[in-house]
């Protein structure tokens, strides 16, 4: 179809050009030829005036005003010989005399050319009238007009007039066989040099095409013409060279692509690794407290133990001791199950659970830390909607490498330093969001009043391996294995910080809509049931 439609336009454009061309032909030789013949009739006219003036002069009888019939008639077929339309003849006295006029001849015009020249003695050729021409109107006699002399005085003048029409004809009768010759000639030309466009360029631009459309990167030849085919074998050149230059592309990229697809599962090989460390340097921190913790109630359950071996005890007394044993070996799992929370390997798991619940269950195990025994935690929850749907694992982490970091920068104030940590949250409305969607958000703000972050420092502290602890005493991985875990979850981690007034990190969650008919039932990482709140409109 395209082709044909290329063929088509082709010839259309070609008829149009030889048409507008061969008309401006004819219309500048029509033209011409009209020029030319007009000068000829006006050469003839003015030799057909001097033989009429001298038979005038010879043969008028000037004293008897109108000639004789014997001279009207000589007049009249001197006229019919010369081929002129009419002739006026004006005498000294205003006196008017006309051979040969037809009811289409102006006489009055013609006779006031024949006035002029009577009154300044000069000849002169007019043209007057209006007639159909052979492409629009133009004039229809040619006038000679003359002044008649006897013995060097001017005693007449005369007009002699010729009818343009038999030109006019001609050029007509000569403009068919024009316009009929034109036809043939655009047909013939047509047809030829659409046939020479066609085997010249339109056929090897198809085969092109075909090629292009059934290219194979397999194949040996892309494109082929033949040596006729002139520029179209540069053409043919350019586009193997071009397919070559491509499928080598093609080659680099799937190298590339493959080296890239290698080095981003490294990557995140190491980013497990590194947060794996991580989250391991920080259990490892809790577990020197935990064996403390867990010491005391051992001893305990040992002491009732021993108790319960006497046989002077009442039975009231024994099920006390019982039941005080369990509650301490309850403390025990608790603060075991806690540890183990913390340390559990990520799973994935994205199933919605409350945030709240969460940090409930977080302060209560690191409230029996002793690095904690210096800190006050605080927990105001105002946001209504706290259900989000990531892995709370990874969130666990990020929430304990804030906590331990406040911690620090309430000890950099001093052993003595009473600190206080207060966990705030709040729902930010869909307008506020950080990454612009139009859902609601939680932020969870850590606010500590320890020793600050300096202004220099504040930009840098997400960067791996950047810490302002003594050697020994920081990784430098804390916030940056933060950082990137929130990035990786759909959340944000920023923070604000005066240098001896404290920090507030804040981490930016999105939260789960809220159902159409009923509230999500979220489940706590400890495995307790417990309900979301409404999430905001």
């Amino acid at each position: 179809m395209g082709a044909r439609a290329l063929k088509t336009k082709i010839t259309l454009n070609l008829a149009l050009l030889l048409l507008l061309g061969m008309v401006s032909i004819d219309l500048v030789t029509m033209v011409t030829a009209q020029r030319n013949l007009i000068r000829s009739e006006i050469t003839k006219g003015k030799a057909v005036s001097g033989l009429i003036a001298g038979y005038l002069i010879e043969h008028a009888a000037w004293e008897h005003v109108p000639p004789i019939s014997e001279f009207r008639n000589q007049v009249g077929l001197a006229l019919n010989e010369a081929g002129a339309s009419c002739l006026v003849l004006v005498d000294r006295n205003r006196r008017r005399i006309s051979f040969g006029l037809n009811r289409s001849a102006p006489e009055d015009t013609i006779a006031a050319f024949t006035e002029q020249a009577l009154a300044d003695g000069m000849a002169r050729v007019q043209f007057t009238g209006s007639t159909f021409g052979f492409f629009w109107m133009q004039h229809e006699y040619l006038v000679i007009a003359a002044p008649l002399r006897r013995n060097g005085e001017v005693v007449a003048g005369f007009s002699l007039a010729f009818s343009l029409e038999g030109i006019y004809r001609s050029l007509r009768n000569s403009q068919q066989i024009l316009f009929l010759y034109i036809f043939i000639n655009i047909v013939i030309l047509v047809f030829v040099g659409g046939y020479r466009v066609v085997k010249l360029y339109l056929q090897p631009l198809t085969r092109l095409a075909q090629r292009a459309e059934d290219y194979k990167e397999e194949d040996a030849l892309l494109f082929s013409v033949r040596k006729e085919d002139n520029e179209l074998q540069r053409l043919s050149s350019s586009l193997n060279g071009l397919l070559r230059r491509i499928s080598a592309d093609k080659q680099k990229l799937r190298a590339t692509v493959a080296s890239l697809e290698t080095a981003n599962a490294e990557l995140r090989r190491a980013q497990s690794e590194i947060i794996r460390a991580e989250k391991l340097a920080s259990v490892g921190r809790l577990s020197a407290g935990i064996a403390h913790e867990i010491g005391n109630p051992i001893g305990i359950v040992t002491g009732y133990l021993e108790l319960l071996k006497q046989q002077e005890i009442s039975e009231g007394e024994r099920v006390e001791f019982l039941n005080r044993a369990q509650q301490e070996v309850e403390r025990i799992s608790t603060i075991i199950r806690q540890l183990l929370e913390i340390s559990r390997p990520a799973l994935g798991s994205c199933q919605p659970f409350s945030v709240h619940a969460l940090i409930e269950d977080m302060v209560e195990g690191l409230n029996l830390q002793p690095f904690m025994s210096h800190i006050r935690l605080k927990s105001e929850f105002q946001a209504q909607a706290d259900c989000a749907a990531l892995d709370s694992n990874q969130l666990r982490q990020v929430f304990l490498n804030l906590i331990i970091n406040a911690a620090d920068a309430v000890s950099a104030k001093g052993t003595e330093a009473r600190g206080e940590l207060v966990i705030a949250t709040e729902n930010a409305p869909a307008a506020e969001a950080s990454s612009g969607k139009t859902r609601n958000w939680l932020n969870i703000h850590f606010k500590d009043n320890g020793s600050g972050i300096p202004g220099q420092h504040l930009e840098s502290i997400f960067d791996p391996f950047f810490t302002t602890k003594e050697p020994g005493k920081g990784t430098g991985l804390g916030l940056a294995v933060s950082f990137m875990i929130m990035e990786s979850v759909g959340g944000t981690l920023r923070a604000e910080s005066s240098v001896g007034e404290g920090t507030v990190m804040t981490v930016s969650l999105p939260v789960v809509p809220e159902p159409e008919e009923s509230k999500p039932i979220c489940r706590s990482p400890l495995g307790r049931t417990d309900v979301c709140s409404d999430a905001l409109p």
